[in-house]
């Protein structure tokens, strides 16, 4: 009896309910910090500064201003002043800018035309041998960045190994090398074309080394020829690959930096190279900062714009 008086004095709890336990949110708050610090506050600095709301002078005081866009967009856009003179600042960098961007496309459609054999030979041709030889294609780019565009200003001057070989084949007057090959913008794009050609070609690769064969089997079982199988099969589903890479180029060589500074002539500095110039040459901060910002702007766009092909699925069906 005195048993079940006991029993009966246990704490009963509802059916269902459960002991609350902390949440496992918790472990997400260090990577969060992480993003917070290294790439959003950064972010925000920069914002400020452009701005005026940081700077790193004394003179002039800190203080909310458009001024330094002003400076820099042409034909005074942040105001609704359409018959505004044009600002010699904005004029210069604005149009560096679209320089810049031309030639970055250039880079990209160049990259992308020249890294679709590749990876089509990689994919096809290649087959069981297809990983080793990518591994050798990418094994000279393990190197340092910098010391493979030095290499280009031993071979490209008019002195240079390319003039000497045309020389000792008749092709160039030992008197009269040629010279628009070293700074110049020509030089430029083909120094950033051969750093990139091989990371270009992977994501084509990485597609059409997926890409489902009954297709191109199907395609000719229908009567369509090789080109016209590659034309109307091929071509069409690698498109997001294709895409992928041109992006892959644009983005990190619209603030190329080393290559104009090492290959390119006075008159062919790119934007990165004002950015470097507004911040450690000219100590301008804030306006670097609208420099800076103006590219992330453009960068943003880029990937919004591309941003189903980025995340497309590549793991196609080989069947």
């Amino acid at each position: 009896m005195a048993t079940k008086v006991e029993s009966s004095r246990r704490p009963t709890f509802a059916v269902g309910r459960r002991i609350p336990r902390p949440g496992k949110a918790w472990l997400g708050v260090p990577v969060t910090l992480y993003l917070l610090t290294l790439l959003v506050l950064p972010v925000v600095l920069i914002a400020m500064y452009s701005v005026g709301l940081l700077t790193n002078t004394v003179y002039p005081p800190i203080e909310y201003s458009w001024d330094n866009w002003k400076d820099f967009l042409p034909n005074n856009w942040l105001s609704f002043d359409t018959y505004a003179p044009l600002r010699e600042t904005g004029a210069i960098y604005f149009d560096r800018f679209k320089v810049s961007m031309m030639i970055t496309l250039l880079v990209s459609v160049s990259a992308v035309i020249l890294a679709y054999p590749l990876a089509y030979f990689l994919a096809f041709i290649a087959r069981k041998h297809r990983y080793t030889l990518l591994l050798v294609m990418l094994a000279p780019f393990f190197t340092s960045y910098l010391l493979r565009v030095y290499a280009w200003t031993v071979m490209l001057p008019g002195s240079g190994t390319v003039n000497s070989v045309l020389e000792r084949i008749g092709v160039v007057d030992p008197a009269n090398p040629i010279t628009f090959f070293y700074h110049s913008k020509f030089a430029i794009g083909l120094v950033l074309a051969y750093s990139y050609i091989p990371f270009v070609a992977l994501p084509i690769f990485v597609v059409l080394d997926n890409l489902d064969r009954r297709l191109l089997e199907a395609a000719q079982d229908l009567g369509a020829n090789r080109f016209l199988a590659f034309l109307k099969v091929t071509l069409p589903l690698s498109l997001p690959g294709v895409i992928a890479a041109f992006v892959f180029v644009l983005i990190p060589t619209t603030g190329e930096y080393i290559t104009p500074y090492l290959v390119g002539g006075p008159d062919d500095s790119m934007f990165g190279n004002f950015i470097y110039d507004a911040f450690v040459a000219g100590n301008r901060w804030n306006f670097g900062s609208v420099l800076s910002m103006w590219l992330m702007i453009v960068v943003v766009v880029l990937i919004a714009a591309s941003a189903k092909y980025l995340t497309a699925d590549l793991r196609g069906s080989r069947g």
